[in-house]
């Protein structure tokens, strides 16, 4: 669970909702049995939520077909749904001892200065990849794979080594050579496209809010949201059902990996015996902002007027 969540993100940030994940599931067959909509609630605000689908169906794999037990080996953990070659190598080297190697962007880091690689990445990953598993021992290699990743996490930074103290410093090309902070190159990042969309927030008289769960493909699949248009360079306004919508005073701004979005926002109060062929009402009582994703609860703050 750990290694999904650590996935593209912090200890800091994941420190809290393992704990609380661990709390709430402590077992795999504990997280198999849980409701879809809870674990993703619980996930909400950790970003990049096609993990919380994929951890959730790992966890139904393993405790259907393994018995509950993980399997050992790199190949057959590279069968469950969300394990890719990282997490892999990454469980069966540390929680088994096997001797896979285990490549994040620490290791890319330490290994492209040792070697001094001036290959940009991405397209320098299978050399550097190659490099580790030169390195990797056949015993304790769960052991090596944590201090590597530890020594570039704490000692070989990006920015400002601390190549005097590094007790690898005697065979780092790149100390004797180049400057080691140059290292290693990245190609140039393309500039992200802006989408922008509408959003909707309707609440019944009762107080019940208008909601709606995404698909589970796509983006923020699964994820509890507010109705709202597509997201692209001239979206239509999409009103989920006829009512008095107001615009908001401002927009949500919100960067997703791939494009930064911008969001028009409106609210509605609603009958009390409104139907509706879009979501569900979700009583005031059911409903926390916690449970939606970031960009979500950014539009729900700028409606109580608390938003950043």
């Amino acid at each position: 669970m750990s290694e999904v969540m650590l996935q593209q993100t912090t200890v800091a940030t994941v420190r809290d909702y393992f704990t609380r994940f661990v709390g709430k599931w402590p077992t795999v067959d504990d997280l198999a049995a849980a409701e879809d909509g809870d674990v993703m609630a619980e996930w909400a605000g950790l970003g990049y939520y096609a993990r919380a689908r994929n951890l959730l169906k790992c966890a139904r794999v393993v405790s259907s077909d393994h018995g509950g037990q993980f399997p050992r080996t790199y190949e057959a953990l590279l069968k469950l749904p969300g394990i890719g070659p990282y997490t892999a190598g990454a469980i069966s080297a540390i929680a088994f001892d096997q001797s896979s190697v285990v490549v994040d962007g620490n290791v890319e880091r330490v290994m492209s200065r040792v070697y001094e690689i001036y290959t940009p990445l991405p397209a320098a990953k299978p050399e550097l990849t190659e490099l580790a598993k030169a390195l990797t021992p056949s015993k304790r290699a769960g052991d090596y794979a944590q201090a590597v990743m530890d020594l570039g996490a704490t000692i070989c930074t990006p920015k400002s080594p601390a190549c005097g103290i590094c007790p690898w410093h005697r065979g780092c090309k790149a100390r004797t050579g180049t400057n080691p902070a140059e290292l290693p190159r990245k190609s140039p990042k393309k500039a992200k496209p802006i989408r922008h969309g509408y959003i909707y927030l309707g609440q019944r008289q009762d107080g019940a809010y208008l909601v709606e769960r995404r698909p589970d493909k796509g983006l923020l699949g699964g994820m509890l949201c507010w109705p709202g248009s597509d997201w692209n360079d001239a979206p239509t306004p999409t009103p989920p059902i006829a009512a008095d919508w107001q615009e908001e005073a401002g927009e949500v701004r919100h960067t997703f990996t791939h494009f930064h979005l911008i969001l028009r926002v409106f609210t509605a109060i609603l009958p009390q015996n409104t139907q509706t062929e879009v979501g569900y009402f979700l009583p005031r009582s059911e409903f926390r902002p916690a449970d939606m994703p970031t960009v979500m609860r950014k539009a729900f703050d700028l409606t109580q007027g608390t938003a950043e």
